[in-house]
């Protein structure tokens, strides 16, 4: 085993660490929460930090390796690792062991607290398990592109693909019956996912690319009932042999999480089929597959100027095409076509008032608006507090990323009194990131 001097020559650059905390199975933030940041290799404590009125901590700056180790498969381990301890009173301890650090990117770290049903003490451990690009994980099963969709059985099969308002994991092989499900909302398990497979510090347009096999993948699960056609009672698997990565409890990164926001709602198809293409993939290096995109190639590409589409184009065929859904479920209204901003009236600026109102009544960092249809600069101040909690750009402008964050949000802090939404198990994230 290397010994710490090793590990610690290696720490020559820095990434970003924000922790945010909030009651589990509810969008409540907690305040004065403490966070204990430990270096993984020696378990020395480099930050005390503590949350706000939004949950939050400040941005930290922790040591990580070089940039280059994660822009070469064929260098040192690209990412330093972070224990948190996370303690509020009147709650259980959360132990989260390797928080993975990036240079040059924001790791965004949420927790989810559960209050203490008695007076003793407990402590859940979350284990962060290896990247793919740097653990060893088993090789791809291939699947057809194309899959035969659900006749029988009582399946409906939908007109077109919707993005669902969450996924069903099992945290296992699909036959493991001893695996447990997680429900996660749909966002937020394409950032674990995309976290998990590929490094935030590639170019924008390969994370793009790979963004989007991520999403067709996991549409085509969706759409096609792959697993509960097979008698199975979840949407899909964490295991890369049969699916993609997905690490429960594991921090996303910013960059990451602010091209999903973007394009969430797009997945790859063909000519003349309706469902999302099965988008397989590999990292090219440690693991090969037998068709499909190589993480470590799309970066390549897009270190040499291929635009997404085109990166795409290179592994699935030069005929797939880019496929907009038409409805995004849990939401209460469809992003208007345009972006709000000052001077903007009518009925959807109606609608991201009250939305807000609503909002801040959990997040009092916001100030509440005045329902009037009109987008003045309260309005645009609102937006903006709003974008800065939720770590997007701060624009003032409600585009189509801050739309659906905005009516994720609100869904979540109007649903926790609902018995269904009480049901719901382990990770219900309220679209945080």
């Amino acid at each position: 085993m290397r010994n710490f001097n090793y590990f610690k020559n290696q720490l020559i650059d820095q990434g970003q660490l924000q922790v945010s905390v909030a009651i589990e199975e509810q969008a409540m933030p907690i305040s004065n929460v403490k966070i204990e940041v430990l270096r993984k290799y020696d378990s020395t404590m480099v930050e005390e930090l503590y949350t706000d009125s939004s949950g939050q901590t400040e941005t930290v700056d922790l040591g990580a390796p070089p940039l280059e180790f994660s822009l070469n498969p064929e260098t040192g381990k690209p990412y330093s690792e972070y224990d948190l301890t996370v303690s509020a009173e009147g709650f259980e301890t959360v132990d989260i062991q390797g928080v993975q650090i990036l240079p040059q990117s924001k790791a965004l770290q949420s927790v989810r607290l559960k209050p203490l049903v008695q007076t003793d003490s407990a402590t859940q451990i979350i284990p962060i398990e290896e990247h793919t690009l740097w653990g060893i994980f088993p090789p791809k099963i291939p699947e057809a592109e194309v899959k035969p969709l659900p006749d029988a059985g009582g399946f409906i099969v939908l007109p077109a693909p919707v993005v669902p308002e969450f996924v069903v994991v099992h945290l296992g092989v699909p036959e493991d019956t001893s695996a447990g499900n997680v429900w996660v909302a749909f966002k937020d398990y394409v950032k674990n996912v995309a976290s998990s497979e590929i490094y935030s510090t590639w170019p924008r347009e390969t994370i793009k690319a790979n963004v989007l096999a991520i999403l067709s993948f996991v549409l085509n699960r969706v759409y096609t009932e792959w697993y509960r056609g097979k008698g199975y009672n979840f949407t899909i698997t964490n295991s890369t042999a049969y699916d993609q990565a997905f690490v429960n409890g594991r921090n996303v990164f910013q960059e990451i999480s602010t091209v999903v926001d973007e394009i969430f709602t797009t997945y790859i198809t063909k000519p003349e089929i309706r469902q999302p293409l099965f988008t397989q993939f590999c990292d090219g290096v440690r693991t090969q597959c037998e068709r499909g995109l190589t993480q470590w190639g799309s970066k390549d590409l897009g270190d040499q100027g291929y635009d997404s589409l085109s990166i795409l184009r290179n592994y699935y065929g030069y005929e797939i095409f880019l496929q907009q859904a038409e409805r995004v479920e849990g939401v209460p209204m469809s992003f208007p076509g345009t972006a709000l901003t000052i001077g903007s009236t009518g009925p959807a600026v109606r609608t991201i008032q009250e939305q807000l109102n609503a909002i801040s009544n959990n997040y009092p960092a916001i100030s509440k608006v005045k329902v009037d249809g009109v987008y003045g600069q309260s309005t645009a101040d609102a937006v903006k507090t709003f974008q800065q909690i939720f770590n997007m750009p701060v624009t003032g402008v409600v585009d189509f990323a801050t739309w659906y964050r905005i009516s994720g949000i609100y869904v979540a802090v109007t649903r926790i009194a609902e018995p269904a939404f009480r049901n719901f198990h382990n990770i219900y994230e309220p679209y945080r990131y």
